[in-house]
């Protein structure tokens, strides 16, 4: 099957999991999808409970894109720790995967940021994350966003605006509002949505703040929007699993992309020591090509 976005068909990974492929599908078709009691009550009033001194401790945003009655917190592995079941979430990873793998060797994680959208706070004006790499047009998803409400989101409290299909147009701030839909979820669900939908936050017309995490995955080869290194230096890092290590970016994108003293960054985390040998680290096909290329030459071996 193949489904039109981004001025471009890209065609549908097979999922063997019909339902995930469904999900896939909408994902392309409308730009955004709604993966309903995604994650436990227990995990999500455990993130609560570890963010609520942080969004305490940290003042409100400064400028109109952040936000002037909005709070953000960022690098939430460490702060709290029961983020990283967001970030590993299985269905999640599969779909970003199916999205982002074919532009790239290894996906990575963008940021994981809390948002309290405070009452009184406007409607942030629309826009497409994808803007924070000026290269246009993209015909492949760079981005994949997920947000993971911890309160109800509605439409009074602020709730993610959504532009349907705007990921197959140009971005127009102009857009008409009311060609919008507010993401109305509950704590558990999760959307995802494309890095090149138009999107905001809502206004907060209610009493209370609206909380919620986003995640955002995208190329392995682009520069993230959260420095990882400084927000999970190896101290803190050597301590997540695997998989989180990866991510974040503790691991090498073929061609020889990201290393440290020529190695997989992974081994800072073990404990290396520089100076180190620099080892390829080349995707098949490339390794193959050399191989022929040196075909019936004498080995050279130290």
């Amino acid at each position: 099957m193949q489904v039109a976005t981004q001025n471009k068909l890209i065609e549908s990974t097979p999922f063997p999991d019909a339902h995930l492929a469904r999900l896939y599908e909408e994902l392309l078709r409308n730009g955004y999808v709604i993966l309903p009691r995604a994650i436990s009550d227990l995990t999500t009033q455990s993130i609560s409970d570890e963010l609520a001194p942080h969004f305490s401790a940290t003042p409100k945003c400064i400028g109109d894109f952040y936000g002037w009655k909005t709070t953000r917190v960022g690098g939430l592995l460490s702060k709290s720790p029961s983020t990283q079941a967001l970030v590993l979430h299985p269905d999640v990873l599969a779909i970003t995967r199916a999205a982002l793998q074919p532009s790239c060797d290894c996906i990575q994680v963008n940021l994981t940021q809390a948002i309290r959208v405070h009452p009184q706070e406007r409607a942030q004006a629309p826009h497409r994350d994808e803007e924070m790499w000026p290269n246009e047009p993209k015909l492949r998803p760079w981005l994949i966003n997920v947000m993971w409400p911890l309160t109800d989101f509605t439409e009074e409290n602020g709730a993610t605006r959504l532009w349907p299909g705007s990921h197959n147009d140009k971005l127009d701030r102009g857009i008409d509002p009311t060609q919008s839909i507010a993401a109305e979820m509950q704590p558990g669900d999760a959307l995802i949505f494309l890095g090149a939908l138009t999107h905001g936050a809502g206004a907060n017309r209610s009493r209370s703040p609206r909380d919620g995490i986003i995640v955002s995955y995208c190329l392995g080869w682009l520069k993230q929007y959260e420095n990882a290194f400084l927000a999970y230096p190896p101290a803190i890092a050597r301590d997540f699993p695997p998989e989180l290590q990866r991510l974040i970016g503790y691991q090498i994108h073929r061609p020889n992309l990201g290393g440290w003293e020529g190695q997989d960054p992974a081994v800072a985390l073990q404990g290396a020591h520089a100076p180190m040998p620099h080892v390829d680290a080349l995707p098949e096909e490339i390794a193959t090509e050399l191989k022929r290329f040196y075909a019936g030459e004498p080995a050279v071996r130290d």
